[in-house]
């Protein structure tokens, strides 16, 4: 057997670098610097601090009153159901949707969509339509009010 016929070892995992053990294993300060606050065992800096200066949450001006910041979305509804629940001649109010529980009871504003099919005559009042609703509810002789 010759020497580059020797079986390789296998590569052997060095132990991890455990630090601030001894000086040749990276000790001593072991990577906090000198003297301080920082360099201290049991040192949690607040969230929110920036070193002394004033902090941002701090700057940013405050509104008084009330804002709004978020839209008032509609409830939508498809011209399918208002057939399904709704006789002839009856007339679609919020109140009469809220009555029959098509809609939630906090409910400011819906939207008829075009969706399926009606073939009673209704009236709607004060709510919005989408054109294809419109021109349905139009179709079978009904009336929009606003």
């Amino acid at each position: 057997m010759k020497l580059h016929e020797l079986p390789r070892r296998k590569k052997r995992k060095m132990p991890k670098n455990r630090i601030g053990r001894d000086y040749t294993r990276g000790g001593h300060t072991v990577g906090r610097g000198t003297k301080g606050q920082k360099s201290r065992s049991g040192h949690k800096s607040m969230i929110m601090f920036e070193g002394g200066n004033v902090p941002f949450y701090r700057k940013v001006p405050k509104y008084r009153g009330f804002k709004r910041t978020q839209k008032v979305k509609a409830q939508a509804m498809n011209v399918s159901i208002l057939d399904k629940y709704y006789k002839a001649g009856e007339t679609v109010t919020l109140e009469s949707l809220r009555e029959k529980g098509l809609i939630r009871k906090r409910t400011t504003a819906v939207k008829i969509l075009g969706y399926g099919e009606l073939t009673k005559k209704l009236i709607v009042q004060g709510i919005h339509l989408s054109e294809s609703a419109e021109k349905k509810v139009l179709t079978v002789k009904g009336q929009i009010k606003k």
